[in-house]
């Protein structure tokens, strides 16, 4: 019955009228709004995401605790994959209470619980382990106010832009949070050279500035749907994935021997367990009346392919950052005379092209497959990504600057031309009233990629290492007067621990040799030698082009199946708009949930 109709009462009416005012569209300049706030909350985000990754260093240096010390290297672990394992595992849970709760109510929460996290992390009151646990529980805070933004942002602009528009607004949104991840890696290495606490200041005026913004200019522009929370899917969707996350963070560790913890026991059991949850988490999602993970939206072709295509896409681009980084930072910026130190920063300068083959391509994708349909952008925009691994593949370790740059920026422009159109694919594949849930679980599928790409492609490359680096680097520290006793003591330990040494940007020779004194026992010469620009990139070019070429080629691969999943979307999706056709699509199951032309 209306709200208004004769018999309603006084509080029905006021009901009712509230319940339309705030699902009523605001004016023209709204849309615009809605899109620079959100963007700058999923920039802040993934910015923070990896801004710790090229800051390492400092930060360990300034609670006074050395990452790579025995016992030492989870925490190293925990923070570059805490805050990527909540995001993984929140934002479903996050979209799907937008949906019941405001999508804006949601995401401004989200602001304010990220500006909070971001003082607590740079007040940090301990030292040694104590402050590595206080920085990862509070980053563990800032993801959590991180999946908050993330997991409503692409539902609040989908609300707010009508068809025509939105592959244009989601392709500036998600290319700019692709972006904040290199970004990220920029400010890492510039703010990490002024102080490590600098790191989290940088996220404290932003994000109070986007809080109030945020709590003044963003309204509700669908009317929310309360609803019962499924807490036995969001128990089991909860404990499955944090699980298993974790159980590969720490297979990537070694374990009685071997170079990868694989075969531990409780790594073993995380999988299996963590697995075994999820697929109970798929039987109850099946049989409640409300799931927080909507199933049925996986009958929407365009929905279920491009997930599929973003999982995928997102793994091997989390492999690509990470081998990149090495790559630079271990290998070739030492061999082109710049200190280990300063690797950091100029591995973030040098993957630059990257990052602007972002921006360009993003936005210009997202305006043109508005017109002309996702699956021509995104699958064409895989396939020059796959080319772009092969091209990584034909270099040598010590490349061209120039060949590098150009297949850099043609990645970073596959990786735009796919991620705005099917980004809007998804999103504008399912009933208005998902928008929240199918955000999240948009959100959780990248973010799940990034994370389980570290487990992959760094199990990858530790293998191939292992299988000859220890020869090599222990021929070579005693070719050059290092006792053979104490070369093969350190030709015998993990090749994780010289793979992360790279990784923060540490001279390797110089953290594995300089504590025990073996280096004060050597020549003058040959310390210099040792510890030189040239010694451990020129000893370990061979095994890790190796593992390279592994890495790569899986990566090209995985883009390769992408493409196919992409072009498997089907035709032209034209997603719902309410306030045009008066009416939006039933939910999946119930009818047609989307019209090709």
């Amino acid at each position: 019955m209306n709200g208004n109709a004769p018999g309603a009462g006084p509080r029905a009416r006021l009901l009712a009228r509230s319940a339309r005012r705030r699902a009523t569209p605001p004016g023209p300049g709204y849309k615009w709004v809605a899109l620079s706030n959100t963007t700058l909350g999923v920039l802040i985000a993934t910015m923070d995401a990896s801004i710790v990754i090229i800051s390492l260093p400092a930060i360990f240096r300034g609670i006074g605790l050395d990452p790579l010390a025995a016992g030492n290297i989870g925490y190293l672990l925990w923070m570059i994959l805490g805050y990527l394992l909540v995001s993984a595992v929140l934002v479903v849970v996050l979209g799907r209470l937008g949906d019941m709760f405001g999508r804006v109510r949601i995401y401004n929460l989200g602001f304010l619980v990220f500006a909070i996290a971001s003082v607590a992390l740079s007040l940090d009151p301990f030292r040694a382990g104590a402050g590595a646990l206080w920085l990862i529980l509070w980053r563990i805070v800032q993801a959590f106010g991180g999946s908050m933004l993330t997991a409503n942002s692409a539902a609040i602009l989908t609300d707010a832009f009508p068809a025509r528009q939105r592959g244009m607004a989601l392709g500036i949104n998600q290319i700019t949070a692709l972006a904040g991840q290199f970004l990220g890696l920029l400010a890492g290495g510039l703010l990490a050279a002024v102080d490590w606490r600098a790191v989290f200041w940088v996220s404290v005026p932003v994000s109070v500035t986007g809080t109030v913004w945020s709590y003044l200019s963003l309204r509700e522009t669908a009317a929310g749907g309360r609803g019962r929370v499924d807490w036995l899917g969001n128990l089991t969707f909860a404990s499955g994935a944090g699980i298993l996350l974790a159980g590969i963070t720490y297979g990537i560790q070694p374990y009685g021997g071997h170079p990868t913890g694989w075969t531990n026991p409780w790594v073993l059991t995380g999988l299996i367990g963590g697995v075994a949850l999820l697929l109970v988490f798929c039987v109850v999602e099946t049989r409640v009346a409300e799931p927080m993970f909507r199933l049925s939206l996986f009958r929407v072709r365009a929905f279920a392919a491009g997930n599929l295509a973003a999982l995928l896409t997102a793994i091997a681009r989390g492999g690509l950052q990470f081998m990149l980084i090495i790559w630079l930072q271990g290998i070739w910026l030492p061999l082109h005379g710049y200190d280990f130190e300063d690797t950091p920063l100029w591995a973030g300068i040098f993957m630059l092209p990257l990052t602007v083959g972002f921006l360009l391509a993003g936005p210009v994708s997202g305006y043109l497959s508005d017109r002309f349909g996702a699956r021509i952008f995104s699958t064409a925009g895989l396939i020059v990504v796959a080319g772009s691994f092969f091209g990584l593949l034909a270099l040598p370790v010590d490349f061209a600057y120039g060949p590098f740059a150009a297949l850099l920026l043609l990645n970073g422009l596959g990786q735009g031309m796919f991620s705005s159109p099917n980004t809007s694919s998804i999103m504008g594949s399912v009933p208005a009233k998902y928008r929240g849930v199918a955000s999240g679980m948009r959100s959780t599928f990248q973010n799940s990629g990034t994370a389980l790409s570290i487990g992959v492609f760094f199990s990858l490359m530790v293998s191939g290492l292992a299988a000859t680096l220890p020869q090599t680097l222990g021929s070579g520290l005693q070719a050059n007067g290092v006792p053979a006793a104490t070369a093969h003591q350190v030709a015998s330990l993990p090749p994780v621990s010289t793979l992360f040494a790279t990784f923060l940007g540490n001279n390797p020779i110089g953290h594995l040799l300089g504590s025990g004194g073996t280096l004060d026992q050597l020549t003058a010469a040959q310390r210099a030698t040792l510890t030189g620009h040239r010694f451990f990139p020129e000893l370990v070019s061979g095994p890790f082009h190796h593992g390279l070429t592994v890495v790569f080629s899986v990566a090209a691969g995985m883009a390769l199946v992408s493409a196919v999943a992409s072009a498997l979307r089907g035709g032209h999706e034209r997603a719902d708009d309410p306030a045009a056709t008066g009416a939006g699509r039933k939910a999946p199951g119930t009818s047609r949930t989307a019209r090709s032309s």
